[in-house]
């Protein structure tokens, strides 16, 4: 009888444990979904002279010039990464006031239309353009980039 009781415990012990550790995780998820983002303003900075950035933006995730962006970039990761390139989907319908002012003053960014902005590690725009950006294109314009040279030199 004695056995039973302490496999019986056991079990009920390692329930217990189980749905704790279920409960947190569960907890840990829905805080970093309500966590705020950063601004558009601060992930450019924390970017600077560490990553060049390209800020995909448009009115809405549906935007048809945008997924044609995504289906051009899908493919070559691995030469974005390369490149130190970071890119960010800025979505102008769904910003917070601040970003909204920050992409239409600082960035120039339409509020209801598509465009593609590279920028630079020094913070710079280097390219803008208004309709999907071919990578070959994008390739080009960094590679043409002093920095990139310097890092093009420097051994693995």
């Amino acid at each position: 009888m004695k056995e039973k009781l302490t496999s019986a415990a056991a079990m009920t012990m390692k329930i217990t444990v189980s749905l704790l550790l279920l409960t947190l995780l569960l907890h840990c998820a829905a805080l970093a979904q309500t966590a705020p983002a950063a601004s558009l303003a601060a992930t450019l900075k924390a970017s600077k002279w560490q990553k060049r950035v390209l800020l995909l933006c448009a009115p809405n995730a549906d935007n048809a010039d945008l997924r044609r962006q995504q289906q051009l970039l899908a493919p070559v990761r691995a030469e974005l990464n390369t490149r130190d390139l970071l890119v960010r989907e800025v979505f102008t319908s769904q910003l917070p006031p601040a970003d909204q002012r920050y992409a239409r003053e600082q960035l120039k960014v339409p509020a209801n239309g598509f465009v593609v902005i590279l920028i630079g590690k020094d913070g710079g725009v280097k390219r803008r353009e208004t309709s999907p950006l071919p990578p070959a294109q994008l390739f080009s314009t960094i590679d043409a980039m002093p920095m990139r040279q310097q890092e093009m030199r420097r051994p693995n």
